[in-house]
Parts: C-alpha cells; sequence; structure tokens
C-alpha cells in the first residue's frame, strides 16, 4: 500500500477536518432552529450554546460510531489515501451543493455515500461491509419515525401534565426547559456527528502505518474533531436554519422543548447503538411529529417531502461523487 509524504498526510487529515466543519455548518441549524423559532434564544447565542455542547460530546459518548465508519463501511484492507480522498470530497461536495440550495441534506450520508463510492471503485462491489451499511440504510427509516414518535409522545405527555397550568405559566416553564433540550440535542449530535470524521482519520492512519494494534482513536483526532464540528456550528447555517424551523411548522417553546427532547433520545440511542444516524432525519421527523401532534394540517408536507427526496438522493449522488474523485486520482 502506497504511503503518502507526510505533508500529503498532513494535508488529507485537514481535509477531512474541513468535512467535519462543514458538516457543523451544514447541521448547526438541526441543532438550534427550534430554540431560535420559538425566539428562546437569540441566533448568536444559540450557536454558542450549540457549539460548547458540540465540542464536550466526547466526554459524554463511547467511540463507537467512529468503528463502525471506520471498520464497518469498506473493508480496512481496501481503505487507502486516495479512498479517502474521494470519500470525503464526495461528502464536500454534496454538502455545499445542498447548502447552498438550502436543502437541509445528511452530511452523515454524504460521507458515508462517499466512501462506499470510492471504496467500490477501488474494490468492487465486495468491499462492502454490508452489515454496516446496511445499519445506516435502515436508518434511514428508522431515525426519522422514531423521532417522529418520541416528539408525538412528548407532545401528548406535556399536555397531559401541564393540562391545569395557565398558558403563561406552561410558555415561561418551557422556555427555561427548552435550553435543557436544546443542549441535550446538541450533546447527541456532537457525539454521533463528530464520530464519523473521527473513524474516517483514524482509518487513514492505520492505512498508513501511523497506528498499529487493536482499533483506537488518538487523542489529538477525537480534540480535533470535535472542535472542528464546534467551529463550523459557531459559522451557522443560517438558510437552513429558516427551513427547519420555521418553513416545516410554526413551534411554540413547548413543541420546540418536545421536539429536542424527542431528537435527542433518538441521537443518544443511536450513538450508544453504533449506529451512525443523520441529525438532520431526526430532527425533521421531530418537528414533524410535534406539528402533527397539533393538526395535520399544521405541517407544511410539500416542504417535509422535498426534504425527504434530499435524503433518498444524498447517498448515491455522494456515491458518484466519491468514486469520481477516486478515478481521478489514478490519474496523477
Amino acid at each position: 500500500m502506497t504511503h503518502l509524504a507526510p505533508l500529503l498526510l498532513f494535508g488529507l487529515i485537514g481535509i477531512a477536518l474541513l468535512f467535519d466543519l462543514l458538516n457543523g455548518l451544514h447541521d448547526a441549524a438541526n441543532s438550534i432552529a427550534t430554540v431560535v423559532s420559538t425566539r428562546v434564544l437569540s441566533p448568536q447565542v444559540a450557536v454558542l450554546w450549540a457549539a460548547f455542547f458540540n465540542f464536550i460530546a466526547f466526554l459524554v459518548f463511547s467511540h463507537s460510531v467512529a468503528s463502525t465508519i471506520g471498520k464497518g463501511t469498506i473493508a480496512q484492507d481496501v481503505i487507502d489515501a486516495q479512498v479517502v480522498f474521494g470519500a470525503l470530497m464526495g461528502a464536500i461536495s454534496w454538502n455545499l451543493i445542498t447548502w447552498g440550495l438550502g436543502i437541509p441534506s445528511s452530511s452523515s450520508h454524504a460521507l458515508i455515500g462517499g466512501l462506499v463510492g470510492a471504496g467500490t471503485a477501488k474494490g468492487g462491489v465486495g468491499a462492502i461491509v454490508w452489515s454496516g451499511v446496511g445499519k445506516t440504510v435502515a436508518a434511514i427509516f428508522l431515525s426519522p419515525l422514531l423521532g417522529l414518535i418520541l416528539g408525538l409522545v412528548m407532545v401528548l405527555i406535556t399536555s397531559w401534565v401541564f393540562a391545569r397550568r395557565t398558558p403563561a405559566m406552561a410558555d415561561g416553564l418551557f422556555r427555561k426547559l427548552q435550553l435543557i433540550s436544546a443542549a441535550a440535542y446538541s450533546l447527541g449530535h456532537g457525539g454521533n456527528d463528530a464520530q464519523k470524521t473521527m473513524g474516517i482519520i483514524t482509518v487513514l492512519l492505520y492505512s498508513q502505518g501511523m497506528l498499529s494494534g487493536e482499533w483506537h482513536i488518538p487523542l489529538w483526532v477525537v480534540i480535533s474533531c470535535q472542535a472542528a464540528m464546534g467551529i463550523g456550528t459557531l459559522v451557522g447555517g443560517w438558510r437552513i436554519v429558516h427551513t427547519m424551523g420555521s418553513k416545516i411548522t410554526r413551534l411554540t417553546p413547548r413543541q420546540g422543548f418536545c421536539a429536542e427532547t424527542g431528537g435527542a433520545i433518538t441521537l443518544f440511542l443511536a450513538t450508544l447503538g453504533g449506529i451512525p444516524v443523520s441529525t438532520t432525519h431526526t430532527i425533521t421527523g421531530a418537528i414533524v411529529g410535534v406539528g402533527a401532534a397539533r393538526r395535520m394540517s399544521a405541517v407544511r408536507w410539500s416542504v417535509a417531502s422535498s426534504i425527504v427526496v434530499a435524503w433518498f438522493v444524498t447517498l448515491p449522488a455522494a456515491a458518484l461523487v466519491g468514486a469520481a474523485f477516486y478515478e481521478l486520482t489514478r490519474l496523477f
């Protein structure tokens, strides 16, 4: 296996961290849209709040998602610097396209799609670890569904608990509670999404002989990825905030709390299970759930359906771009 010159290796790690930063920027809306939409926090304060909890997520979660990306998507002996480059460029390209169009697509699935495309271009279909990819594909359907159900359940529970409270009292309480739910969601976001880049960098280091032995992730990789994610969140994705926070359904503080809590529980369960899920899918499902709990017409289904279309296009589109970039590297 070809070993890169140190400068090229550092450059490729830099591209991986750039993807992580863009991931935070692209998915910032997932963490802050509800708390901004309900005017509990200003956009500026909300991104600081989200970025902090994005960063400290490594103190809470193990690295099972990183293992799924690094070992459970493409066979380790197939992955080399060219495959990693193709995967990253496929994911970054798709992220930039959807960010420019204001479409809340999945950075997670863009990375997995890019990795599958580049890995298949090198090793054929046999290089795919179907058990890991299968978990990811299943999560495309299950994470928004679970987010929707939990968001709906949270609305029903809070409606029953606060049935005898005045609207003003309940609103004031949920404005405080939403700070906690937004923090929990950002923690889940940082715990699941930053690990994907950790997995890519770690498998790259193994392919270059810089790591050996039992699979492990160096601390500097963990800190770098969490920091890049937090910085990306600070930059923010304001166009996508508008889509997530108001175009799907209008939210009250109670509904925002229910959506964030339902989404956070989904992300916590997925991260503990080592399943790389889409934070975009999850929070969209939760927002639809709380909107539908009010009445079905409260959800702008045309907007939600366009987001769903982007979900299904992301994996194959990023895979094609990733494969193209891998083939491009073979010319040099």
